[in-house]
């Protein structure tokens, strides 16, 4: 339990309390901890490249139409 960091600049991104199980070994989360938690652009159709929202250090991506099925639990 508790807060993901940037591991860059330490900005707090996630709660605990967000993140969900997934098929991939990358974390994966419902929500930001705040709006200027991180920033968003899109680099394909369907696929967005999530960054740090302090310095841009990048966190992963966010692929669109994906995560826990609806009714399903986060944890």
């Amino acid at each position: 339990p508790g807060i993901y960091v940037c591991a860059r600049c330490g900005h707090e991104l996630f709660s605990s309390r967000a993140k969900y199980e997934h098929s991939s070994p990358w974390p994966a989360f419902t929500e930001t901890l705040r709006g200027d938690s991180v920033a968003k652009r899109e680099e394909r159709p369907g696929a967005l490249k999530v960054t740090c929202g302090k310095c841009g250090n990048g966190l992963g991506h966010e692929f669109l139409n994906d995560g826990p099925r609806k009714g399903q639990s986060r944890f």
